[in-house]
């Protein structure tokens, strides 16, 4: 397969699944304001943020004047959020965090991952979500805080890793495992073969 992708993002599993896919992404992370300009669905939420994080990567390209390898390119950005009643950022703190993993706790609660595609310097998009219901065990205080210890929890939608420690308190789940992980490659690789072989070409 021949590819020239861009990653939005310097998420060591992203760049990990590409690269189990044979695709070694030229790694450009993207820095933008998450903040939301007026109320969106989870679905437009996830979506709306990776698009802005593509855009973001563009427009670092274009002013550099940078020469895209392997031109033409597609920028590849992802963004994933956790819901359960209301959106759930990444945890700001300890107590945060300990709070979120009480809130999840022996219960359900929603993934949902956005993912932009963007041709550098074109008008050319596409843009597609994933969302996966996640089942939780009924875990104990002491467990969320042997977890919080780890650190694993900080910088982590939901402050959890499915492919984690905290994967063991995961009942099942409904849906995409990637996408919970943060990046549903069989849509992105759908996606990218219905309107984007021209940039990749899929040996399969």
């Amino acid at each position: 397969m021949n590819s020239h992708i861009i990653l939005a993002s310097s998420s060591p599993r992203r760049i990990e699944m590409l690269k189990e896919n044979g695709i070694e992404p030229v790694i450009i992370p993207s820095s933008v304001d998450e903040a939301l300009p007026w109320k969106l669905s989870m679905e437009q939420t996830v979506m709306y943020l990776a698009l802005k994080k593509a855009l973001n990567v563009e427009k670092l390209l274009l002013r550099e004047k940078s020469d895209v390898p392997g031109k033409p390119s597609v920028i590849i950005a992802a963004d994933t959020i956790v819901y359960k009643n209301d959106m759930i950022s990444k945890p700001a703190d300890e107590t945060d965090a300990e709070n979120i993993l009480k809130l999840l706790r022996n219960t359900s609660h929603y993934v949902a991952t956005g993912v932009a595609l963007v041709r550098p310097g074109d008008t050319k998009r596409s843009l597609i979500y994933d969302v996966t219901e996640v089942f939780f065990l009924n875990y104990s205080d002491d467990e969320i805080k042997r977890y919080i210890a780890t650190k694993e929890p900080w910088d982590k939608a939901g402050g959890y890793a499915i492919q984690g420690a905290w994967g063991k308190h995961v009942s099942h789940i409904v849906g995409n495992y990637d996408n919970v992980i943060g990046f549903p490659w069989e849509k992105i690789k759908s996606e990218l073969k219905k309107n984007w072989a021209e940039i990749v070409l899929f040996s399969d």
